[in-house]
Order: C-alpha cells, then sequence, then structure tokens
C-alpha cells in the first residue's frame, strides 16, 4: 500500500455554523449590556460624549474619511472580487462573497430598524436606536469579501489588512460622534456571522483551490499576520484595563478614559475576530495529513 496526500481540504459545517451562532449571540450580548442595562449605556455613552475632545482636532479629516468610506469599501471589495473572478476564474466564490456582503448590510439595517429605541436607564442619551452601525458594516464586509475570495495563502494577510481597515473605519465613526463603541462591536459580529456561512460555502464549493500550504508556504500566510493582530489586540486590552481601573478610583474624573476604552473596545473586537478568522480558514482549508491508499 503506497501513501498518498490529496489536495482536497476537509470542509465540515460545524465550526462554521458554530462561529456565527456564536458570532450572533454577540450581537444579542452587545445590544441587551451596552442598550438595556444602567452600566453598558453609561460606558457606551460616556465614549460618545467624550469623542468630542480628540474629535475638534482630527474631526474634519476623519469627516472627511468617513464621507469617502462607502466608496472606498465597495471600490476595494469589487476590484478585488472582480480580479479574482476575471483571472482565477473563481466565479462561484465571488457571486458567494457578494451575497454575504449584501447580507450583512441588509441584515444591519433590518436590526437597527426593528429594535426598539433605546430604553430610559437614567443617563443622558438620545433614544433612537444607532445598532450596529452601518459604516462599520460596510467596511468589514467589504474587507471579508475580500478575505473569502482570496486563496488561502493570501488570507492572513488580507485578514489583518482588512481587520486594520474596518478597526479603523469603526474608530472613526466614534471619533465623529456617529456612532457609540457598541454599535461597531455589533456591526462586526454581524459581518462575523455572514463570513462564517459564507466561508463553508466557498471551502465546500472551491475545493481545487482552498487548499493550506502552511504558514511558511509564502510571506502573505506568515504566522506574523495572526501573531500581530493577537498583540494588538492585547495591547487594546492592557490599555482597557488600566483607564477602568484608574476610573474606579474614587473621585477621578474623566475627559477621555471612556473614548479610550471605547476605542480599545473596538480593536480587542477587531484583531480578536481576525485572529479567529484565520485559525478557522486556515484549519478548514488544510491539506490532509498522508493517508495509506
Amino acid at each position: 500500500m503506497k501513501s498518498r496526500s490529496s489536495s482536497q481540504p476537509t470542509t465540515r459545517p460545524g465550526p462554521f455554523f458554530l462561529a456565527a451562532a456564536f458570532a450572533v449571540l454577540g450581537v444579542i450580548g452587545t445590544y441587551l449590556y451596552f442598550v438595556h442595562t444602567t452600566t453598558g449605556q453609561y460606558i457606551d455613552e460616556s465614549a460618545l460624549v467624550e469623542a468630542a475632545v480628540p474629535r475638534e482636532k482630527i474631526g474634519l479629516q476623519v469627516s472627511y474619511f468617513l464621507d469617502l468610506l462607502p466608496i472606498i469599501s465597495v471600490v476595494i471589495g469589487l476590484v478585488v472580487i472582480l480580479f479574482v473572478t476575471i483571472f482565477r476564474k473563481r466565479w462561484l466564490a465571488s457571486g458567494i462573497a457578494i451575497l454575504a456582503m449584501a447580507g450583512a448590510n441588509l441584515s444591519t439595517q433590518l436590526f437597527k430598524s426593528a429594535l426598539p429605541v433605546r430604553p430610559d436607564q437614567g443617563i443622558a442619551t438620545l433614544n433612537f436606536n444607532s445598532l450596529p452601525s452601518g459604516h462599520s458594516t460596510l467596511a468589514a464586509s467589504a474587507a471579508a469579501a475580500v478575505f473569502l475570495v482570496v486563496s488561502p495563502r493570501w488570507r492572513p494577510f488580507a485578514a489583518f489588512i482588512g481587520g486594520s481597515f474596518a478597526i479603523l473605519s469603526g474608530s472613526s465613526t466614534l471619533i465623529n460622534q456617529w456612532h457609540r463603541p457598541a454599535d461597531v462591536l455589533a456591526a462586526y459580529l454581524v459581518v462575523a456571522a455572514w463570513t462564517c456561512i459564507a466561508g463553508w460555502l466557498i471551502l465546500r464549493s472551491g475545493r481545487s483551490w482552498n487548499v493550506w500550504q502552511g504558514y511558511s508556504a509564502h510571506w502573505a500566510s506568515s504566522r506574523l499576520w495572526p501573531l500581530l493582530s493577537a498583540l494588538l489586540g492585547v495591547a487594546a486590552a492592557v490599555l482597557a484595563t488600566i483607564v477602568l481601573g484608574r476610573l474606579a478610583t474614587p473621585g477621578t474624573q474623566s475627559s477621555t478614559d471612556y473614548f479610550f476604552s471605547g476605542v480599545a473596545m473596538i480593536v480587542i473586537a477587531g484583531y480578536l475576530l481576525t485572529v479567529a478568522g484565520i485559525l478557522l480558514f486556515s484549519f478548514a482549508a488544510r491539506r490532509p495529513r498522508l493517508s495509506s491508499g
């Protein structure tokens, strides 16, 4: 009996649908805590109010970026998808990625219109619902669409760049006082759920090219990208811990502490999902081990 290796990846639906379920539960949990509890509302609203301080310095530039964000997101996503479709002949994968991108953005708008107004928890805040963030969903879904259609060896790099772009976009909506941190978190989780479902379909239908050669096969698949994402997420978590610990001291007054905590939340969530996406797709698209035939 000779040993042989197959280039066909193993694509089980369980991990993808489980990850999608966790993302949906994350959206629900984010909504319940940051909208329906006094503490959550206070943290979220304080970050939004304190964003006025950095906005005075860079608000104009951020506003220009946000105005261009829809065009930037769509152009980047469509250019990459068009390139992959034409030159790599990944018609089905491109179609699934575009549908997932549309589904994420439609879901965000449906959630935003269907969810009731923010309940009165004694916090001075506008009562209309702004969760999830539409701009953050658009940016994250465009990045996710690119991640879905590129070859496995490019996915770690694409995940890091796309995740960083989504984090920058989400932080910009906070700086410009368009959205609270929880709105951005919910947007990321909506996109994550759709990416998991679309990813399973793409890996299942594109077995010939979804083959994982390992982290050392190409610079774009280097362990540097998930490691860098994890380190940036940990750094943001340390910052949030220090800032929130300082706020716990009696008599402490905050001018930007809640704002920086809100930005840290966005960074943590963005890079945590980036690392999770790299690990999930790398595992699912791996080259099977040698087996006796």
